[in-house]
């Protein structure tokens, strides 16, 4: 059974621009070098495909920003297996899925996160989360980087978690979209 939590929809046609990557643990072991040199490279792909209209620099920091969050959390909470990253890009909306396998427990967790995260406005709580960091610099798991795509950055965000009954571990995508200006 499938769990959505926050905005996990995609919106752009087929006929967007797309661009398909997938990190194989098999061959490659992931490691967070690769997720700003794939954040930078997609973030680059897209910026030239934005069009008038849309400021290049602006979209191409955006579009990296977002990947190279993402991507991290992907790379830092993997139980096993590949990294998939699907984007695409259609009258400036650009979005964005990554698929990962991740434990039980990480879900679980995860999700409580998500749902106190989710409930709340994400500048407040992003304020929130800054100020406990600085009283209690050993704390993690704060989420300020998907808050501050929420905030900063206008970013919709969705999670789906899916059972994989063969291996008790769960299948989560994360569904991003940003409008680039």
């Amino acid at each position: 059974m499938a769990e959505h939590l926050g905005s996990a929809h995609l919106e752009n046609s087929a006929s967007a621009k797309n661009y398909r990557i997938v990190l194989v643990a098999d061959k490659l072991d992931i490691s967070w070098h690769h997720c700003g040199t794939t954040s930078d490279f997609l973030g680059e792909y897209f910026s030239r495909a934005c069009g008038a209209g849309v400021d290049a620099v602006d979209a191409r920091h955006s579009i990296g920003y977002l990947l190279n969050e993402i991507l991290e959390n992907a790379v830092k909470f993997r139980e096993t297996g590949n990294i998939e990253v699907i984007c695409s890009l259609e009258n400036g909306r650009f979005e964005a899925g990554i698929a990962n396998v991740i434990s039980r427990e990480t879900t679980d967790s995860f999700q409580k996160h998500l749902n106190v995260m989710l409930k709340k406005d994400p500048g407040e709580l992003l304020l929130e989360r800054i100020e406990a960091n600085a009283l209690d610099p050993e704390s993690g798991g704060s989420g300020l980087g998907l808050l501050t795509l929420m905030n900063d950055y206008g970013a919709e965000l969705g999670w789906q978690f899916e059972d994989e009954h063969v291996n008790g571990h769960v299948r989560l995508n994360t569904i991003a979209a940003l409008a680039l200006s």
